[in-house]
């Protein structure tokens, strides 16, 4: 049952990603079915391969880079170098509030860029009515990576399971698209 005011989840694709190579390929898919407004909440360990999915969206996007992790800066805005949107990449991994994410002001950009957290479930959902869950777990892990906060980091080229998960209306219409897009991901 999902929790009052929360859109039904609806699982679009679970992908097997081999390396960080193709991970940053799937963000590349991924992007060009972004538009600003879109917020995606990135969940899994540390070192699971978050950023990296991020530095290919940013690709995609064809932002100013690099991107790289906003850990110790929270949050980067990068411009949009042909006209699409800006990409804000942002780290709630410091964050422990609703309220501090209000602090970031992030609702003022979302509606002109794409929005991506790290660690942000159960922090960044309140910003849109529809967004976009992707959690990257070891492969075969059988763990949920959203309760991991800490542990060894992966190894760069371990394999990965995302499972990408819509939330409200925009990624139900969007459902059969993203997934055909993502249907080459890891070839």
């Amino acid at each position: 049952m999902t929790p009052a005011g929360l859109p039904e989840p609806r699982i679009l694709a679970e992908i097997g990603v081999p390396t960080a190579a193709r991970m940053r390929c799937l963000g590349r898919q991924l992007a060009p079915l972004l538009r600003a407004g879109d917020l995606i909440v990135l969940n899994g360990q540390l070192g699971a391969g978050k950023t990296t999915l991020v530095q290919g969206i940013g690709d995609g996007l064809g932002v100013r880079g690099p991107v790289t992790s906003p850990t110790f800066v929270i949050a980067r805005i990068h411009p949009a170098l042909h006209g699409g949107p800006a990409l804000v990449h942002v780290d709630a991994y410091r964050l422990s509030s609703p309220a501090e994410v209000d602090d970031l002001d992030l609702d003022a950009d979302l509606e002109r860029s794409v929005t991506v957290v790290e660690w942000g479930g159960g922090l960044v959902e309140g910003l849109a009515s529809s967004w976009l869950d992707v959690t990257i777990a070891a492969a075969g892990s059988g763990a949920d990576p959203a309760q991991d906060t800490g542990g060894e980091a992966a190894e760069a080229d371990q394999p990965r399971t995302v499972l990408l998960t819509g939330r409200g209306e925009r990624w139900a219409a969007v459902a059969r698209s993203l997934q055909l897009a993502l249907s080459g991901a890891t070839g």
